[in-house]
C-alpha cells in the first residue's frame, strides 16, 4: 500500500516463527513506526491486549487482516491461553500489541515473553511509544538515572513500603496512576518525600488534550486539588538529595564495625549504612587498619 505521495506505508515480508512484540501508540495513531506496520501487515497470527483496538489500528493504516487468526490475550487469559499462544509461536509468526505502548512494560505480555524465551522460542521487538519514556522527555527532570515502578499498590502496608522504598532513590522514579487515586498518591508522597521534591504529572500524552504539569509534590497536589485531572497519568519524582556523609562518621563507624568483625564484613555494613560503594569502605577499613598498627 501507498500513500498519496507514493511512499511505501508497509511491506509485507516472510517472518519466520516466534513472537514479535511490537510497540503501539499511546494516542497518536501516526506513531505507529513502520517496522511495527510491516510485522503487523506480515504475521501470521495477531495476538493483542485487545482485539478490537488491535483491529481498528490496523484498519486505520490500511492493514487488512485478510483471515488471519486475531487472539485476545490480556490480564484474566489463562496459563492454557499463553501456552497456546507459545505453541504457535514455535512453528508461526505471531504479532503481539498491547492495548497502547510497548508490550511487556505494566503490561500481561510479561509472562508471554519469559514463557517464549525459557523454551527457546525467538523474541524480538518492534520499539517505538512508551507513556513512561514520552513523560521523561517532557518532564524537565534529570534523565540520566530513572526508576520505572509502574501503579503503586492500591493501600494498606504494602503501598507505603512501595512508596518509602521509591522515596529514596538517587534518580527519576515514574509511576503510572489513576486519576481516582492521585491525589491521595501525590499527598502522601509529600509525607514520605518531602513537600519540596521536584516532580511532574503528564497526562494525555501524544493526544489533543497533553499535558505536563511541573513543581513540587506540593504545588502538584494543589494543582490536582484546583484543577482535577483526567486521562491517564504519568508522575515522576525528581532524585532524592543526596547528603555527603561526614568522613569523620564514616571512620568512627568503620572502627567500631571492624571491633566485632571482619574487615570485609565490617566494610559491608558500614557501606549499606552510608549508601558507599563497598570497595571505597573497604580501603578505607583497611588503611584506618594500618593506622592503628602503627600506633
Amino acid at each position: 500500500m501507498s500513500d498519496p505521495f507514493g511512499a511505501t506505508v508497509f511491506r509485507k515480508t516472510l517472518l519466520a516463527p516466534g513472537i514479535y512484540f511490537v510497540a503501539t501508540p499511546i494516542g497518536s495513531a501516526r506513531d505507529i513506526t513502520l517496522r511495527g506496520l510491516d510485522i503487523l501487515a506480515s504475521a501470521e497470527v495477531i495476538a493483542a491486549e485487545d482485539t478490537r483496538t488491535a483491529r481498528r489500528l490496523m484498519e486505520l493504516h490500511g492493514v487488512p487482516v485478510d483471515g488471519r487468526r486475531m487472539i485476545a490475550y490480556h490480564d484474566h487469559s489463562s496459563a492454557s491461553a499463553r501456552d497456546g499462544l507459545l505453541k504457535l509461536a514455535a512453528e508461526s509468526s505471531v504479532a503481539y500489541v498491547s492495548e497502547a505502548g510497548t508490550p511487556l512494560v505494566a503490561d500481561p505480555g510479561f509472562q508471554l515473553g519469559r514463557a517464549a524465551a525459557e523454551q527457546g522460542i525467538a523474541i524480538t521487538t518492534a520499539p517505538g511509544p512508551s507513556a513512561a519514556l514520552a513523560a521523561l522527555t517532557l518532564s524537565g527532570l534529570p534523565s540520566d538515572r530513572f526508576t520505572f515502578a509502574g501503579f503503586p499498590p492500591h493501600a494498606g502496608a504494602s503501598r507505603k513500603r512501595f512508596l518509602e522504598g521509591l522515596a529514596g532513590s538517587d534518580g527519576t522514579v515514574i509511576l503510572f496512576e489513576s486519576p481516582k487515586r492521585i491525589k491521595g498518591t501525590l499527598t502522601e508522597l509529600c509525607e514520605i518525600a518531602g513537600q519540596d521534591r521536584p516532580a511532574a504529572l503528564a497526562r494525555e500524552l501524544t493526544k489533543k488534550f497533553e499535558e505536563v504539569r511541573r513543581g513540587t509534590l506540593s504545588e502538584l497536589l494543589k494543582s490536582v486539588n484546583d484543577a482535577p485531572p483526567k486521562g491517564e497519568i504519568v508522575l515522576l519524582i525528581g532524585r532524592a538529595d543526596v547528603q555527603e556523609a561526614d568522613p569523620e562518621a564514616i571512620d568512627e563507624a568503620l572502627r567500631a564495625a571492624m571491633a566485632g568483625m571482619r574487615v570485609k564484613d565490617a566494610a559491608a555494613e558500614v557501606a549499606e549504612i552510608f549508601g558507599k560503594p563497598r570497595r571505597e569502605m573497604y580501603q578505607r577499613a583497611l588503611e584506618l587498619g594500618r593506622e592503628n598498627g602503627s600506633d
